[in-house]
């Protein structure tokens, strides 16, 4: 599997850090409340799985889905949806649009495209154009959006917003869908509160019948937060923020080469105007020395500390130093802190080769991330739903991520919130600026400060943790190492690292292992390690002796599916072995995210970007030999997962997985949909299905 490159990167350093101080925590707080005793026999509960019958599932879900179909198949009848992009372009944008376009058709409705965003609403004409299934075709793949983004002056005056009244009313357009940043969203909201007034004088300057006036007596807005930046209050991610980390991690990762190869420091300043999200989480997924974030300027006399941090990293033996900027850091008294002005600092006071990058313009660009694609399609069905739902009292809303699940949220709090963080850093107010961007902002700063800033106590805790891999390599494993040990050494303890999991810890193989060791570990794939799919029932003796020789208190167990039932293995031999009788936290690492309890595996988010973009090769291939299907398997075991989000991520025609049983009636439908597809001028198709374990074997 490809090196972390991916979202697991970004995702592990939260995930991992907070995951492991809370073991920790509870690693301790465990043994204040109970020592070890003699004669342990803690029992172990099985966890309790309820499944139905498979055949009765699926009855139950084809009878629900049967009437969910035709409801929604009529809720957009006799309406008409129209979908702009405004102000910066941001990758998944297409994503959002395409969703937009067939959930609209899907439902009856009629779906319109508004080129070069608001300032085609406002020109009209070949502006605005009805939408097609086939027209949002080969679209996910897109960077930027295809239907255009322009700035508009004459949307801010209320004569612009009387002609794109007009526009829309002329082709019975009464549900808008606006996805861009505050500002564009806040126009879409003006332009609501509006729409009686624009009528009225429309209606009384003959420009729309009362027939049309009546038809069009209100107007529902949706708006999807599209943006690089992750500025957003109420998201907690934006359409396009994964992707530009992508990008930043791809020229990291080089810049890392080269740095390395001269012993040299380097300062990336990234974009973001005012909000540090993507300068924060570059820092935390590439482990960097430094980062300035708007939102938390430095202390007084940072440079001395600066300085100081560099030389430490130097002298413990790394050949390179990374600073992040983000473009609007600035200094406890406001002053803008610039890449160039860390540079002078290093030069002068260290001496060190030390270069400059500045990415521009390269964030926005490139292909969508899976991720991206994913989260706009999902944003672009529950808009749909939105407006098709919504009715004159409804206010205007933005469709945001919270944890998993796509929300609605009123438009305009959320705005109002957005504007009252950069408020509250006009007027230094730092630290409520920084509860404002959410908590997850906040748990990023956290966890960078104690990896970067915190240094290691000289007393020791007294205290013995262990980490090791079990199961399949998968990409971030070595993020979350380094994260374990690094934070394990912070708090005092002694960390030892076990090769080839459950067997190396049965043979002894463990070793002590300290800050240095885990250096430069945050971007190499696979497992530094050694990881093994065996499972610890037969070497129980033998781990417990070496628990005891070692004198561990602790274990941090980083796997997927075997790690799990691993740990389940080891609580059953504590009411046979004493040396047993301690905490264990399993986080979950697999590339085929099926660890009961979890949401999200490390490693999945890499594995899903290879299968995506080979997915997209291989469409690209096709574009060139017409009636052709291509058939993909993926892994995943008996878990659906990388197949269904693969899917959805690469526009597949259909997914094969263990979850939902098809049966050869489901395949006939899917040819014949094919057959008819081929008819038109989309002459390919892409299925993907899951492999299971015996197959490979």
């Amino acid at each position: 599997m490809c090196a972390a490159i991916e979202l697991d990167r970004v995702l592990v350093k939260l995930l991992i850090s907070v995951t492991v101080s809370l073991g920790i925590y509870l690693f301790f707080t465990y043994f204040q409340l109970r020592k070890r005793k003699k004669n342990c026999t803690d029992s172990l509960e099985e966890p309790v799985f309820t499944t139905e019958s498979r055949s009765e599932t699926r009855t139950d879900k084809k009878m629900l889905h049967g009437s969910q179909h035709y409801e929604a198949q009529t809720l957009g009848v006799g309406k008409a949806i129209a979908v702009l992009t405004s102000g910066g372009d941001a990758q998944g944008m297409n994503a959002a649009v395409r969703a937009v376009v067939r959930v609209g058709i899907y439902t009856g409705a009629k779906v319109y495209f508004v080129h070069e965003g608001y300032q085609g609403m406002v020109d009209g004409g070949d502006n605005i154009r009805e939408a097609t299934w086939e027209s949002v075709s080969m679209m996910l793949q897109l960077g930027g959006t295809v239907i255009g983004s322009a700035r508009c002056q004459d949307f801010r005056a209320r004569e612009g917003r009387l002609k794109a009244a007009c526009n829309l009313i002329k082709k019975g357009i009464t549900n808008l869908c606006v996805i861009g940043g505050d500002g564009s969203l806040t126009g879409a909201d003006t332009f609501r509160a509006e729409w009686s007034g624009l009528l009225a004088d429309l209606l009384k300057a003959g420009k729309i019948t009362s027939d049309e006036a009546k038809k069009s007596s209100y107007l529902n807005i949706v708006g999807l937060v599209g943006s690089i930046d992750n500025d957003f209050c109420g998201t907690d991610m934006t359409i396009g923020t994964d992707s530009a980390l992508h990008r930043i991690m791809e020229i990291v990762d080089a810049i890392t080469t080269t740095a390395q190869s001269h012993q040299r420091t380097f300062v990336l300043e990234v974009m973001g105007r005012h909000c540090g999200y993507l300068a924060l989480v570059t820092a935390l997924a590439c482990g960097a020395d430094w980062v300035f974030i708007p939102e938390s300027p430095p202390e007084e006399n940072w440079e001395e500390h600066l300085c100081r941090r560099l030389s430490e990293t130097r002298g413990r033996g790394s050949r390179l130093n990374i600073i992040i900027v983000a473009e609007g850091a600035i200094d406890a008294s406001g002053k803008a802190i610039t890449s160039e002005d860390v540079k002078s600092l290093v030069v002068k006071r260290l001496g060190y080769d030390t270069r400059v990058t500045i990415l521009g313009h390269v964030q926005r660009g490139g292909t969508p991330s899976a991720f991206d694609r994913i989260l706009g399609s999902r944003m672009g069905v529950e808009a749909v739903m939105a407006l098709l739902e919504g009715t004159p009292d409804t206010p205007a809303c933005v469709v945001s991520l919270s944890g998993n699940q796509a929300i609605r949220l009123p438009l305009m709090e959320c705005v109002q919130v957005t504007k009252e963080v950069t408020q509250a850093m006009n007027e230094k107010r730092f630290g409520e600026a920084l509860k404002l961007r959410g908590r997850s902002f906040e748990n990023n700063w956290s966890v960078y400060r104690t990896l970067a800033h915190i240094r290691p106590p000289s007393t020791k805790s007294g205290y013995n943790l262990a980490v090791l891999n079990v199961g399949a390599p998968a990409a971030g494993m070595n993020a979350a190492v380094r994260s374990t040990v690094r934070i394990g050494i912070i708090q005092g303890h002694r960390m030892f690292a076990v090769h080839d999991g459950f067997e190396g810890l049965a043979k002894a193989q463990i070793e002590e292992i300290g800050w240095g060791g885990v250096g430069g570990w945050t971007g190499q794939g696979g497992s530094r390690l050694g990881t093994k799919r065996v499972l610890p029932k037969k070497y129980l003796e033998e781990i417990s002796n070496n628990i005891s020789n070692f004198n561990i208190h602790g274990l941090i167990i980083i796997g997927g599916y075997e790690a799990f039932t691993g740990s389940l293995e080891l609580m059953e031999g504590r009411s046979k072995y004493e040396e047993l009788c301690i905490p264990f936290v399993v986080i979950p690492a697999t590339v085929s995210n099926n660890v009961p309890g979890s949401d999200f595996s490390i490693g999945a988010d890499t594995a899903l970007n290879t299968i995506t973009t080979t997915c997209d090769r291989i469409k690209q291939s096709a574009a060139g030999t017409k009636r052709r299907v291509f058939i993909i398997e993926t892994m995943g075991g008996y878990c659906g997962y990388l197949a269904t989000m693969a899917g959805l991520a690469s526009g597949a025609d259909a997914a094969y997985i263990y979850e939902e049983p098809f049966s050869i009636h489901d395949l006939q439908t899917n040819v014949e949909h094919l057959t008819e597809k081929m008819k038109t001028t989309v002459k390919r198709g892409l299925i993907l299905r899951y492999r299971t374990l015996e197959q490979f074997i």
